[in-house]
């Protein structure tokens, strides 16, 4: 008959183990994406907010978790309780590692507008103007700060004075898309924490069986 907790405790450490592969594909995507050069407005704005996400920190988390994910197939295939117990203790540093990772995140969002300002004057005139022409607008914070770069979106100064700065409508897209990384992060910790209960009840159900087989064991049942 199959053990309902540990087949529960089995479905947690997959979808752990998922976590991590997924943690380390976006990393590694991302490190390799984030410079190539921009073909839309949209494209150049990820492409900054991607310089600025911590790459390394999530292959450093993305490593942890398979190390502990290894860690839990002792305990999987023997009734150690030792393994299962170190198992829980890396996978909570693994679901504070993930929860300040999402919180990065989300003080990026706090800030987007000042922060972006430096990384959008970096940009060389073209990019300025992929993301002037996809935003529809003109500059950054107005169109001479700093100054627009000609295109159909800011034909003239006049024009140009007209239109909104960039960062207004760069903002709520960053905001957005940060908004979901963060949100995922934290659903990370969700299935964390998912998984340290189910080795709890795990564990508390190999105890019982252990404390019933000694039982039996008195009792006489045990022997041949």
């Amino acid at each position: 008959m199959v053990n309902k907790v540990q087949a529960a405790y089995v479905m947690a450490d997959g979808l752990f183990l998922l976590m991590g592969i997924f943690i380390i594909g976006f990393s590694v995507i991302v490190g390799n994406i984030r410079d190539e050069i921009p073909e839309n407005g949209r494209q150049a704005a990820r492409n900054l907010l991607y310089q600025r996400f911590p790459l390394t920190a999530g292959i450093v988390n993305a490593v942890f978790i398979f190390l502990t994910f290894m860690v839990t197939l002792p305990g999987l295939a023997t009734q150690s309780r030792g393994w299962l117990k170190l198992g829980a203790y890396m996978t909570t540093f693994c679901g504070l590692f993930s929860m300040i990772l999402g919180l990065f995140l989300w003080i990026l969002t706090l800030k987007t507008r000042e922060d972006f300002a430096p990384l959008y004057w970096a940009q060389p005139a073209n990019v300025q103007q992929l993301m002037q022409a996809e935003f529809n607008c003109c500059g950054y914070f107005n169109s001479t700060s700093p100054a627009f770069v000609t295109d159909a979106t800011c034909s003239s100064p006049a024009a140009a004075a007209l239109v909104r700065g960039c960062a207004t409508p760069i903002t709520s897209f960053a905001n957005i898309f940060l908004d979901n990384i963060f949100t995922a992060m934290f659903g990370m910790v969700g299935i964390d924490f998912v998984f340290v209960m189910a080795t709890a009840c795990l564990l508390k159900d190999r105890k019982e069986r252990e404390r019933f087989r000694h039982i039996d064991e008195k009792s006489g049942y045990g022997r041949i």
